[in-house]
């Protein structure tokens, strides 16, 4: 197929070939694998994106509490610590934390999310994306096309290694959305591919090893605070690369060797609630408190 891709090298090599920014190429990657047309295809990302929006939005409006009970009003201690006017990181990370702790609010309470890549990493996405189209008061239409980016590289990440907790630990799941964040931040911000492929390494390779270690299996402590270190992290990464400080091991490899780090991981770190936080003695007096 001609506009397909495998890797990040044939990503940019696609981009510089047809003279195409990476969310073109991924639309037109969308045609040829779907055989619907390049507004219905932009139509379907716009859904997601009203899902995220709303998603960012929900919790800091109304009072959540999540299945688990472990979760819920922290978007709003974060919104209201911000209308104090007295931050550490500043009005607009503090807004991003939100959105990001707040979306995964929205999750846990079984509200509707855009699982991008995983429900466990929902947050980081739209928050970045969200937060960097208000900030810069940018159109929907640029916030889809930096969901493009963003789906370019959570394709490559997928096929070349994985995305999922169970099999990779946190890192796949957080770290890989970050990394799709970071580069739909960058093209938003009127960065290169290349910059945004960059953006995409320093992600991953922040959060190399990161375990996967829910309490009582539910994607609620300590998932809810990886989502804001998440949205942190592609904010700081896309930062990078924009300033020129672009990563020294290319992406592929950096893809590769977080797959072979998730690989090793032992099984009571990859999601299975026996060991990390979910062992301590603390997480194992609220999954008894759960489940009875």
């Amino acid at each position: 197929m001609k506009f397909n891709f495998t890797s990040g090298e044939e990503l940019l090599q696609k981009c510089r070939e047809l003279n195409l920014p990476i969310h073109e190429l991924c639309i037109e990657r969308e045609v040829e694998l779907s055989g619907l047309s390049k507004a219905e295809i932009r139509e379907k990302m716009r859904t997601s994106l009203n899902i995220m929006k709303s998603a960012t939005e929900k919790a800091v409006e109304e009072d959540i509490k999540s299945v688990g009970g472990l979760i819920g009003g922290e978007a709003k201690k974060l919104t209201s610590h911000r209308n104090n006017g007295k931050t550490v990181c500043g009005s607009f990370m503090n807004k991003a934390l939100a959105a990001a702790m707040g979306t995964m609010e929205v999750n846990a309470s079984m509200g509707l999310i855009v699982a991008a890549p995983t429900a466990g990493s929902c947050g980081i996405l739209p928050a970045a994306v969200v937060t960097v189209g208000k900030e810069y008061e940018l159109t929907d239409e640029e916030m889809i096309d930096a969901l493009f980016t963003a789906s370019a590289i959570g394709a490559i990440i997928t096929r070349n290694a994985t995305v999922a907790g169970a099999e990779g630990g946190c890192q796949a799941e957080t770290g890989s959305a970050a990394a799709m964040a970071a580069a739909g931040v960058v093209a938003m911000m009127g960065g290169t591919p290349e910059q945004s492929v960059h953006a995409a390494s320093h992600c991953l390779q922040n959060v190399m090893g990161l375990v996967c270690d829910p309490i009582a299996g539910l994607v609620e402590v300590p998932c809810q605070g990886r989502n804001a270190i998440g949205v942190a992290n592609a904010l700081i990464s896309a930062e990078l690369c924009l300033a020129g400080i672009l990563n020294i091991v290319p992406f592929d490899e950096t893809v590769e060797a977080m797959y072979k780090v998730g690989k090793t991981l032992p099984e009571e770190l990859r999601e299975t609630a026996l060991g990390g936080i979910a062992a301590t003695c603390r997480g194992c007096s609220l999954t008894n408190k759960i489940f009875g």
